[in-house]
This record gives C-alpha cells, structure tokens and sequence, in this order.
C-alpha cells in the first residue's frame, strides 16, 4: 500500500516561484523541486480546496503556476469533522486565528488519514514546540497526528511500498 501525502501550500508556492537570493530559501526551493520531480510519484497525494484558495492567491500569474501544479491531485472534503478539528486548534490558541489556513490544513490531513503532511510553513505546521499540542488535541478527537514534515526531512533512501528502510 502506498503511502499518502497531504500537500500544503507552501509546497507549490516553493516550486513555482523565482529563483531566491537567499542561501536558505533557494535551498529550500531546490529540495522542493527535488522532492516533486524525483519522489512524488511514490505517494499518493492530496490537498484541499483549503490549499487552492490560498495558492489563488498574489499575483495572477504565479497563483495559476502553482494551481496547474496541482491539477489532477485529489481534494479531500472540509467536512464537518475537519472544521470542528480547525475550530478547535484556533479556540486553544496552538494556531493563531490570522493563521487559519493552517489549522484546516493540519485538521484536513489528520481527519482524512493521511501518512504525512508535506510543508515548509515552520512557523504554525512543522513547528515541534507546537506539535506536542496539536497530538493532544488531535487525540481528543480521535485521531492520529501525520507525520508533518518538510522536503528535506522527506528525502532518503525508504522503500515505499514497505515502509522500511532500504
């Protein structure tokens, strides 16, 4: 069985855009494209009407970039379930309300089961002084928590189909 991937926003929004300056996210940039041209193909990939409303938008040209992306990867429901769950992570404060993006994202991966959660939002996703939270309420709901993870901790040498190492 192969592994399902949910892929945030910031996924395409690193692939797609110009060429940084800075060392960082230009490293980030080439582990990004990396990881889309070399090993997504392994998984199985989702997103949510979540991830498109927020690639649609900034400029025009950009946003159609990184929507074409993600043409033919299937969305998963916001159902009633995913917004109680993001409800919930804003009402405790683990993700701040200007952020609520992100907490349907993290809600939306754990609700629809899957493996992992693709982003390189380090600020309210793959945040480990947040994510001991995010479990406990995930939890109390129910569910298990994805493995949140950016491309780079997502590169190695794995079978896929057995989920163990090489």
């Amino acid at each position: 069985m192969r592994l399902s991937v949910f892929i945030e926003t910031t996924i395409p929004s690193y692939y797609v855009a110009r060429r940084a300056r800075d060392i960082v996210q230009a490293a980030r940039q080439e582990l990004t494209i990396e990881w889309w041209d070399e090993h997504r193909t392994e998984f199985d990939l989702f997103c949510s009407v979540a991830v498109l409303a927020e690639l649609r938008k900034g400029e025009a040209a950009m946003a159609e970039k990184r929507e074409r992306l993600l043409e033919g990867i299937p969305l998963l429901d916001i159902n009633e379930h995913v917004i109680s769950v993001a409800e919930d992570f804003l009402v405790a404060g683990i993700i701040p309300r200007k952020a609520a993006d992100d907490a349907f994202h993290i809600a939306c991966a754990a609700v629809h089961r899957m493996d992992f959660l693709l982003t390189w939002n380090c600020k309210h996703i793959a945040n480990p002084q947040i994510s001991k939270w995010i479990r406990a309420r995930l939890a109390g709901h129910g569910l298990d928590m994805p493995v949140i993870c950016t491309p780079e901790e997502f590169l190695g040498d794995y079978d896929t189909d057995t989920d163990t190492p090489d």
